[in-house]
């Protein structure tokens, strides 16, 4: 329009005044002048912009400098720039009011949302609510308290007066305010319950994720167990191709050094004293051939853990398995879901993988039951009722037979928790017996081993200290001896300073624990004693049970002893005094601690626990919650505690893992 205006007032002087003096465009309608000077007008403008430039033309110009001028101001170049980036979709809606896109966008949804829009169970509106949330300091509500405390007072006032005119009238404000406010209270109370609604089923919907995430952790650690296995199995199988390797050198350098002994037979066979027939063949057979030091050296440890039970609530069950067919006398595990070694009355030792619950084999060896135990990474000890200590490294287990895996492949068709019978899996454990330590001349009932020193307890009242890497007794410690000793020195005559006699049914050495030249031992008569292995010498005895010690463990500052007596004691070991006691109801039979809790066995069928950090005490087992109607379980006999994972034995050879 501006260039056909423009162009109008230079070429065509007549066309716009003539449209602008006739009557026809502001009155009845446009003449044929008004239509021939548009025209004119129209052909004029066309032909300047079709035709070739004229040299006096300068209305073109003037007209594409205008747009040039025009475009160079910042706010034309922005609305320009915003024109350019602005959407197809912006553009519409522009043009849309907001009531009308929030209807178009109703009605774009489709039916099945429409349909799970949660209902509304509050019976008051959003403004409600709103007035409802409003501080008490509100300007408003402090008019109307301040009116109602006028009109209380105004009241008060007439009351004194002796006139009633003004009273129903500040009574009714008075009671419409306290009516106000008692409904905001309502409104209140109702959005609380609203909100404590919403919590729980936020929680509700937590817990079920939660759930989600735990399956898939199990999921994922038993693939890892999986991939452990079959590395573990070939790892089995280099090592035997490593041995078939060197088998044929070390056959040719032994045929060598026997030609080379018959060449030098002929001179030293008259020798007496280069005759080695003065030892006896079995001699050479009791000499260990390896030491466990060397062999825990090869110890090879899980490259994962298992961190499931971590997240379980305590007290929850991880596995059950009917272990033996009678009562459990011992259990130890070197970490939670690793390898674990259990005893029993009917005199057998198996070995267990703790992640799918399966026995893998059985230790065998001892002529009598296995009374204690102590797995330390793949070697284990045993004490047997035979006088005899074994020592076996797991590591040295091979791979099953063919026979076996075909029993292993069938039993895993079968639960989990079965177990094996000797002759199918006995065989892949053959080669794990080091060798045996006999010295004592009755049953041992207590040993601890720590790096190269081993303590055994026995009936026949002594300690012994073994060299594991010789496997020879180095000390044998006298417990009458010393008790004697002590006695003399108190001034009393009996072996015991109270003059109580132990127990005969009780085991005489209950438990043991070593820790460099350490030595903690607790006995039949109650007394726990703190032996120095470097002198042999009683270093202090803590008196404080009045029965048979059955259990003990020790720590840098606290030594914790459970006993028949029923209590379970709390030493401090830096004065040697009790820091602390707690009674149960029946004798405590086994006892273990870790860094927040002590489990301990009680005669009862559930595990008795104590926190630390809050002193609480709660059961843990197979007899909590369980209807005193119903078949009650087994006694629990023996606890065993580790990194917040707990493993019990009970009298029916029953085992079972917890969370703690």
């Amino acid at each position: 329009t501006p260039l056909l205006m423009a162009n109008h007032r230079n070429d065509s002087p007549s066309g716009l005044s003539d449209i602008e003096e006739g009557d026809g465009l502001l009155g009845t309608g446009l003449t044929t002048r008004h239509i021939e000077a548009f025209g004119r007008t129209v052909t004029s403008t066309a032909g300047h912009l079709i035709g070739p430039a004229e040299p006096n033309g300068t209305h073109y110009h003037n007209a594409i400098s205008d747009i040039h001028r025009e475009l160079r101001r910042p706010t034309t170049q922005r609305k320009v720039f915003s024109l350019t980036q602005t959407t197809a979709t912006d553009l519409v809606r522009s043009k849309l009011s907001t009531s009308e896109i929030q209807s178009r966008a109703l009605s774009s949804l489709s039916d099945d949302l429409l349909a799970n829009i949660p209902d509304d169970t509050s019976s008051y509106s959003l403004f409600q609510g709103f007035q409802a949330s409003l501080p008490e300091d509100d300007p408003s509500q402090k008019r109307s308290r301040r009116r109602n405390s006028k009109s209380t007072k105004r009241l008060k006032d007439v009351e004194k007066g002796g006139t009633l005119t003004a009273g129903p009238v500040a009574l009714k404000e008075q009671r419409k305010s306290l009516s106000r406010r008692l409904d905001l209270m309502g409104i209140r109370k109702n959005m609380c319950s609203a909100e404590i609604h919403e919590i729980d089923n936020k929680i509700a919907n937590l817990h079920k994720m939660r759930q989600i995430v735990l399956d898939r952790l199990a999921g994922l650690e038993k693939d890892e167990a999986s991939l452990e296995h079959d590395l573990t199995e070939l790892d089995n199988k280099l090592e035997d191709l490593e041995e078939e390797v060197e088998t044929p050198e070390l056959s040719v350098t032994a045929e060598a050094t026997k030609s080379s002994e018959g060449q030098e037979g002929s001179i030293t066979s008259s020798d007496p004293a280069m005759d080695a027939s003065f030892m006896s063949e079995s001699i050479y057979e009791k000499i260990p051939a390896s030491s466990p030091k060397s062999l825990r050296q090869r110890s090879i440890r899980k490259r994962s853990m298992p961190i499931l039970h971590e997240h379980f609530a305590p007290g929850s069950l991880i596995k059950e398995v009917n272990a033996h067919t009678d009562m459990i006398t011992a259990i130890d595990f070197d970490y939670p879901f690793g390898t674990m070694v259990s005893a029993a009355l009917d005199d057998t030792v198996r070995v267990w993988d703790m992640n799918v619950g399966r026995c893998t084999g059985f230790l065998e060896g001892h002529h009598a039951s296995v009374r204690c135990l102590q797995v330390q990474d793949n070697i284990v000890a045993t004490g047997s009722m035979d006088a005899s200590v074994r020592l076996w490294d797991l590591s040295r287990a091979r791979p099953a037979t063919r026979d076996s895996r075909l029993n292993n492949h069938e039993r895993d068709q079968l639960d989990d928790f079965d177990v094996p019978s000797p002759a199918s899996t006995a065989s892949n454990l053959e080669d794990c017996h080091v060798f045996s330590l006999d010295a004592h001349v009755d049953e041992v009932t207590a040993i601890h081993f720590k790096g190269d020193t081993l303590i055994s307890g026995s009936a026949d009242k002594t300690l012994r200290q073994w060299d594991l890497v010789n496997g020879r007794c180095v000390q044998t410690l006298d417990i009458l001896w010393a008790a004697t000793q002590s006695s003399s020195s108190m001034g009393d005559g009996n072996w015991r300073p109270s003059g109580r006699l132990p127990d005969a049914s009780a085991d005489f050495v209950g438990a043991v624990q070593c820790f460099d030249a350490a030595l903690a031992c607790g006995t039949a008569d109650g007394m726990v004693r703190l032996w120095d292995l470097r002198s042999g010498q009683v270093h202090r005895s803590l008196v404080g049970h009045t029965g048979p010690v059955t259990s003990l463990q020790f720590d840098d500052v606290h030594m914790v002893t459970g006993s028949l007596d029923r209590s379970i004691r709390i030493w401090d070991l830096r004065t040697g005094s009790i820091y602390d006691a707690y009674a149960y109801d029946k004798p405590i039979t086994s006892m273990m601690f870790d860094a927040k809790r002590i489990v301990a066995a009680a005669g009862e069928n559930v595990v008795k626990v104590y926190d630390k950090a809050d002193a609480n005490h709660w059961d843990c087992g197979p007899g909590v919650g369980i209807d005193d109607q119903g078949p009650a379980p087994a006694t629990v006999e023996r606890v065993r505690l580790k990194d917040g994972y707990l493993v019990e034995g009970r009298k029916d050879g029953t085992m079972a893992a917890w969370t703690c």
